[in-house]
């Protein structure tokens, strides 16, 4: 089983959000959206079509918990109820609160760190 495909975003904790994106916007390029991330497109004739999202958070988000890390790293998935099956498997440390949304399912899985690593099956074709 194919297990992740690739990155689906990066997400962290900022004191300022809305002053750290105008930096990277201002300095680096990021196309920074009225909601406050960047989203990098991809896929091409030889590749899926896909995005990866760079979001900041202001220090006080609940997203990350219920790690005390301040980024959370989201995974793009093939199959998300065959992996979180495996991973239970395995022993991981599963967070039981899978949801799926109009851009796909999510679930979470806590790393030997205690790390929060958001999982995310995209709907088909995206």
């Amino acid at each position: 089983m194919k297990r992740v495909t690739g990155i689906g975003g990066i997400f962290f904790k900022s004191q300022d959000p809305e002053r750290l994106g105008a930096w990277y916007r201002d300095h680096l390029g990021l196309d920074v959206t009225e909601w406050g991330g960047a989203i990098f497109q991809w896929g091409g004739p030889d590749s899926a079509p896909g995005m990866t999202i760079w979001s900041p958070f202001g220090q006080d988000t609940k997203k990350m918990e219920p790690s005390s890390a301040s980024f959370m790293i989201n995974f793009r998935v093939a199959d998300l109820g065959a992996l979180l099956a495996a991973l239970r498997s395995e022993g991981c440390e599963v967070i039981d609160n899978t949801e799926p949304s109009e851009y796909g399912k999510f679930a979470w899985v806590i790393d030997p760190d205690g790390n929060k690593i958001e999982l995310w099956e995209p709907p088909a074709g995206q």
